[in-house]
């Protein structure tokens, strides 16, 4: 009973229970996702255990070396896209197929890790049938094999021909290369070409994916104030010093700028004194000064979270608002940096929400909701938003990312790939 069993499931003649309505040929789709299941496990146990920190050049090559030869099994045109020596980054993996039939994808993935050479924190270890401590297994290296294994049971089906896909995994997305006009450039060409965007980004539960990311943004504010002995503060010659200023600036930043959805801003490093010098390669600072001199020199470094262009456009000008209103003797000065920009909830994401739950319930998954984008950092797949239609957050489930305890859903991770495999199916059947 039980080989007639996995018989009828390889040839796709029968589902669970919820999935009885896909198409004969969705079933065959289906079932072979459910056939290399074990393979996609031992897949993302290989390349978790190659460390590939961002700063590990020759790691982040290796895996994608690893990604690079099984997409080439599939018939993918596969390139490694080197950085810049400048930019002290590995590169990025890019393969394609090129067809006319049904929508343009691009999925997006990353090769690179938050765990570097020097992590205590190196193997794929599993604690259960459903569990796997993997360092960077989850963000995210399970949603890149997702992505591997879903386009892997398209080709033995032959679904993929006459279709274009660009799987574009980058080697830097957990501290991404500067300039990004390099670093981003054969990512938004790809995006340009591309009709809409998918990342694998990891799942935040079962039944919700990403349709809005906020964006990030530096900024900076450095104040000078009049050097003098601290029993003249407050006169007219003194003033109120650089470090009173530089605290006004910030209360007001609290009292007018706060409150707005979505709109956050995180003052995360404040210095202050006679001299200060800050080294942003090793996040550390100096400080000079004395209790009884005025500070001559306070500095404060921090992040702003945006949902939309214009909502980070009009919180910087609140800001340099608030900075050009100066206490006595005092003058500062505010400047940006951009990271990330938004990914807001647009018409075209919500439509692909929308794809992506039918695709759910027709496995019968049940439907798939939007999640809070107030709880969602940034990713790469923002650089795209811009440009083409865009859903995150399709990869493995797990928890811990970023720390030592990063663990993998294993028992999730067929039907994830399953779900992803169906949806791209349906898109590249859609017409232009």
């Amino acid at each position: 009973m039980k080989k007639l069993f996995l018989l009828l499931i390889s040839l796709g003649i029968w589902l669970p229970t919820g999935a009885q309505g896909l198409s004969r040929t969705e079933r065959k789709l289906v079932a072979s996702v459910s056939r290399n299941a074990p393979e996609s496990i031992d897949f993302l146990e290989k390349v978790v255990n190659i460390n590939s920190g961002t700063l590990n050049l020759e790691g982040v090559r290796q895996v994608g070396s690893a990604f690079g030869e099984a997409f080439g099994n599939l018939g993918f045109a596969v390139r490694w896209i080197d950085m810049p020596d400048s930019l002290n980054r590995a590169g990025h993996l890019f393969a394609e197929t090129q067809g006319k039939r049904g929508k343009r994808l691009l999925l997006i993935g990353h090769l690179d890790t938050v765990f570097e050479e020097n992590s205590p924190v190196q193997r794929f270890e599993r604690v259960n049938d459903s569990l796997a401590h993997a360092p960077g297994g989850n963000d995210m290296k399970g949603g890149d094999v997702i992505v591997l294994y879903a386009l892997k049971a398209l080709h033995e089906n032959g679904l993929l021909d006459d279709t274009q896909i660009i799987v574009a995994f980058t080697g830097d997305e957990e501290s991404t290369g500067e300039p990004l006009e390099v670093s981003r450039r054969d990512l938004l060409e790809a995006a340009r070409r591309s009709d809409l965007a998918l990342g694998f980004e990891t799942a935040t539960s079962f039944n919700e994916a990403t349709v809005a990311r906020r964006g990030a943004s530096g900024w900076e504010v450095d104040v000078e104030g009049v050097r003098a002995h601290s029993s003249g503060i407050f006169s007219e010659r003194t003033g109120a010093g650089a470090i009173f200023e530089l605290g006004r600036i910030l209360n007001d930043f609290y009292e007018e700028v706060k409150g707005e959805e979505y709109l956050t801003f995180n003052p995360g490093i404040l210095m202050g004194g006679t001299f200060v010098k800050y080294d942003p390669t090793t996040g550390s600072g100096e400080v000079f000064g004395k209790d009884n001199v005025v500070a001559q020199t306070a500095s404060v470094k921090g992040g702003l979270r945006f949902i939309s262009e214009e909502q980070k456009e009009s919180a910087r000008a609140r800001m340099r608002e608030i900075v050009g209103r100066n206490l006595p003797r005092t003058s500062a000065r505010i400047s940006f940096s951009d990271a990330y920009p938004a990914m807001p909830p647009t018409p075209g994401n919500l439509a692909l929400l929308e794809a992506l739950s039918q695709v759910s319930q027709d496995l019968g998954h049940g439907p798939v909701t939007g999640y809070d984008p107030g709880r969602r950092g940034a990713a790469d797949v923002s650089f795209v938003a811009p440009y083409i239609a865009c859903l995150d957050g399709l990869g493995s489930m797990g928890s811990g990312a970023h720390t030592p305890q990063e663990t993998v859903n294993l028992k999730t991770f067929e039907a994830l790939t399953q779900r992803t495999a169906l949806l791209i199916y349906r898109l590249t059947r859609e017409a232009r």
